[in-house]
């Protein structure tokens, strides 16, 4: 390879997806193909116990999805700040940290920039939400902290940080023709940034922009929340949340709220957590629910579900129509509709607090809704309908303006130096 050149990666390490950018000093940011020509990646790991190897992104979820044996791990981002980070968990017969598991997902990002650049790049700027954990600066801080312990483990010597909705501002103020005051949107897999910036052709050589940033905020709702109460909601009555049992009390739900949350899933695979499982049926009056969850849990189909979820709602938000969850291999025939009216109700109150979050944003910036000049949306959940409606009743008469959902972060991001 050739001795490393002057520039910055950008990587925007996602819950749901990452991406990569890279700028050289006073060039255009380019994103970097990850797998074959996609430019962004699920982040995604799996460890196949039967070959004993190592996958990442669409790799890892389709060998999942194909029945390999082996341990899937998403949402990785969402342990950053949990004490969960540095606990260990078997893979391919060793102990490893989620700690070492984000270090594994980083080392093949900077693998595959490497690649496409010819040369190891040193330099990073990683993208960080606003709050990794919502009113605690201490978790808050030890997020940062790990996530930088984990860039410097994979042989990045410079690493530096910057929120995740400026990076996107910088990314679209490279369109800009005119002065322009945005609210940036980014809605992620986990959380949701908001910034109010002033942007504009004027002030894209200031290397100094703190003043131009009027205000942040940001909320830990995102995608994989949007997907554990659709779950909960459509899926997980089918094996017994809800269900009155013979005493009139409900089935306990601590289960299917963990089997509705990527991150946990992997848990109720152990033995003591499917044994606890199994002791449930005294709580069921229909026994054919606790047969599902039980075969759920020892066919290893959580993952299944949350996938089929996720792709569900992605479907009825692009087409704005019915879609229908085929869980025929959980049981004969078994199927749910999700529809765009459920959709809304569902969704109603998380996105009420989301579209909240980004009314104080532009609040703290001193400024009417209507005074915003445009709404820049990115983040893959900023895509879902029902919240773009609820942002332009928010914030009437402003435009809401779609950039690149996946890539824009990162390549604000190679701007960022």
């Amino acid at each position: 390879m050739n001795p490393p050149l002057a520039g910055t990666l950008g990587i925007d390490f996602g819950t749901s997806n990452s991406a990569v950018s890279w700028a050289a000093p006073d060039g255009t940011a380019r994103l970097i193909a990850l797998e074959g020509a996609a430019l962004s990646m699920p982040t995604a790991v799996f460890f196949n116990s039967e070959e004993l190897s190592t996958h990442v992104g669409r790799d890892a979820l389709a060998q999942y999805l194909e029945g390999t044996e082996g341990r899937l791990m998403r949402s990785l981002k969402s342990l950053l700040g949990s004490p969960l980070l540095l606990e260990t968990t078997e893979v391919n017969h060793r102990q490893m940290s989620f700690q070492d598991i984000i270090a594994t997902f980083l080392a093949t990002l900077r693998e595959r920039a490497a690649q496409a650049l010819g040369h190891a790049p040193t330099r990073v700027v990683m993208g960080r939400p606003v709050h990794f954990v919502d009113d605690d600066p201490a978790r808050d801080a030890q997020a940062q902290a790990s996530l930088l312990q984990a860039a410097q483990a994979v042989g990045f010597e410079e690493v530096s940080f910057q929120l995740e909705p400026i990076a996107a501002a910088l990314d679209y103020e490279r369109r800009l023709s005119a002065e322009s005051t945005v609210l940036v949107v980014d809605v992620g897999g986990g959380t949701s940034d908001f910034t109010v910036v002033r942007l504009g052709p004027k002030r894209i050589q200031q290397r100094n922009r703190k003043e131009d940033v009027l205000a942040t905020s940001g909320v830990h709702i995102g995608g994989t929340d949007f997907d554990h109460q659709l779950s909960l909601e459509l899926v997980m009555p089918l094996l017994g949340y809800g269900h009155l049992g013979p005493q009139g009390r409900e089935v306990p739900s601590r289960v299917f709220f963990e089997l509705s949350t990527w991150h946990l899933i992997h848990w109720l695979y152990q033995p003591r957590a499917v044994a606890q499982a199994q002791a449930l049926w005294t709580n069921y009056a229909d026994p054919a629910l606790h047969q599902r969850l039980i075969k759920v849990l020892l066919q290893r189909l959580g993952h299944h579900l949350a996938h089929d979820v996720e792709q569900a709602k992605i479907g009825c938000s692009e087409r704005s129509g019915d879609t229908v969850l085929d869980l025929s291999y959980v049981a004969p025939h078994l199927q749910v509709a999700m529809t765009v009216d459920a959709l809304e109700e569902h969704l109603h109150a998380l996105l009420a607090r989301t579209v909240a979050c980004a009314l104080d944003c532009v609040q703290a910036a001193s400024l009417r809704p209507q005074a915003v000049d445009a709404i820049y949306l990115t983040g893959g959940s900023s895509a879902l309908r029902p919240f773009q409606t609820a942002l332009q009743a928010a914030f009437p008469g402003v435009p809401l303006v779609e950039g690149d959902l996946f890539g824009g972060v990162a390549s604000g991001l190679a701007y960022s130096r």
